[in-house]
């Protein structure tokens, strides 16, 4: 039964009622009309006597009665008990009315509209596509029905004709684009340029990441906005959000970059490890294929906001092939465990301010082993343009670095571990770790905004 059919049914019952009350009212009066006939009736039989039948002689008529001067016409004043009876019935029948008819109707009507819109509204939750769990909470609220698909003459606006390229890299293209609000987003497009090399494989590649990234909800993730596919021209994009300050390793390696105090670095690395942490638990857990400083980018507080543009290397490097990466046939544990030694370094880069690899040290990894091995503590290669730290931070953060970048995956620790074991010294909560001023909740509105044709 529809939510018109319902509707109608309970207007229909509730007339019902009413009507059925109504004609209770008139009950006590309707009675009282047949007592009065039956008395009248009655005296015309008692009159009988005084003017006797002769053959087909009828019962005196109500002329005769009147001249008799034995008759009485009987009213309802002749019985006044019956009639105050009556007059106190008819009020009892319309108190009963006012006071329990008229409230069950309405508590009737009410039962039917609420047993009428909770299907609806039922319906309405589970049609909640892949975003069940992804985003900000606002966002969760708007988004009802997936992941908006964008249409690409509303990103060649906002990107001025994709003149406006911020990143080029061999498998995609970073453009910086901005709402008519004013709001900053990063569109990610891939570098293929035709649907003839777009086989199936790809097209899976990035729908299944477009659900991976939606399970994400954490204020440290660069968050996706929508997407657009269209056919011709050709378009396979992203939508994130702008994180304006570049990446961690230009912060840390690029001179024309100031440089990161030292308060600043550990609330980079809280915030890095509370958003690893989050994507770890998940259900299934979500693992960062490729974590690095380049895949780190800072908000205008510098806060850490982690990208995943994983899917656009995946997308072209295996789109001729019929089976995904091999790296997905590798047990989780493992998977987490790779993502706990790759965090390692990046410790070991915030603090030292030195590249994952350079021609003149080789890699960072092995200048750590060697002091190691040479019975020297890490914190000898804290970055020399720190005017200040704090003895006890870099204490447990060399330790940490140590336990994660050892070679037995089994022996490192978990991201609840590490996170737990930061806190407890450095003391920055979630929330401290997280922009301040975060622009998304606006960018998302203009997104789901409609497009007013021009």
């Amino acid at each position: 039964m529809d939510s018109s059919s319902s509707f109608v049914l309970v207007v229909l019952i509730l007339q019902a009622v009413v009507i059925g009350c109504s004609s209770l009212d008139e009950l006590p009066v309707q009675l009282s009309n047949r007592r009065l006939l039956h008395d009248r009736n009655h005296a015309a039989l008692l009159y009988k006597d005084h003017f006797p039948t002769v053959g087909n002689m009828t019962f005196p008529t109500s002329h005769q009665l009147q001249n008799d001067p034995n008759y009485k016409p009987l009213d309802s004043s002749s019985h006044p008990a019956e009639a105050s009876a009556n007059k106190g019935s008819s009020k009892g029948f319309k108190k009963w009315l006012y006071i329990v008819v008229i409230p069950v109707a309405g508590l009737i009507m009410l039962a039917g509209m609420a047993w009428m819109f909770l299907p609806c509204r039922k319906k309405s939750v589970a049609t909640i596509g892949p975003w069940r769990t992804g985003l900000s909470g606002q966002l969760q609220k708007a988004f009802v029905s997936g992941v908006p698909q964008l249409q690409r003459p509303e990103l060649e606006r906002a990107c001025e004709d994709f003149s406006n390229i911020v990143a080029s890299h061999p498998y995609y293209t970073v453009y910086k684009g901005t709402l008519s609000s004013g709001v900053e987003i990063a569109v990610v497009s891939t570098t293929i340029k035709s649907s003839k090399d777009w086989s199936k494989h790809c097209e899976d590649c990035f729908r299944k990441k477009i659900e991976s990234l939606s399970r994400i909800n954490h204020k440290n993730f660069i968050n996706l906005l929508g997407f657009c596919e269209e056919e011709e021209p050709f378009t396979r994009v992203m939508v994130f959000e702008y994180a304006p300050n570049g990446t961690l390793y230009e912060n840390l390696h690029d001179e024309a970059f100031d440089h990161i105090d030292w308060r600043s670095r550990m609330r980079i690395i809280m915030g890095i490890a509370y958003c690893i942490q989050h994507m770890h638990e998940l259900n299934p857990a979500n693992v960062h294929p490729d974590l690095h400083s380049s895949a780190v980018f800072l908000s205008e507080d510098c806060a850490a906001k982690i990208a995943d543009l994983s899917v656009w290397q995946e997308v072209v490097s295996d789109g001729k092939k019929s089976t995904a990466n091999n790296d997905h046939h590798e047990p989780i544990s493992a998977r987490l465990a790779g993502n706990v030694y790759s965090f390692g370094i990046l410790l070991l880069e915030i603090i030292s301010g030195k590249p994952p690899y350079s021609e003149n040290e080789g890699s960072l990894a092995n200048l750590a082993l060697g002091c190691i091995i040479k019975g020297r503590s890490i914190a000898s290669l804290l970055d020399p343009v720190l005017e200040s730290h704090k003895e006890n931070e870099l204490d447990v953060i060399c330790q940490i670095i140590m336990e994660c970048i050892q070679s037995d995956p089994t022996k490192r620790p978990g991201m609840r571990e590490i996170t737990t074991r930061l806190r407890e010294t450095i003391a920055i909560s979630p929330d401290a770790a997280t922009p301040r001023l975060s622009p998304l909740w606006w960018a998302e509105v203009e997104v789901l905004s409609p497009v007013e044709p021009r």
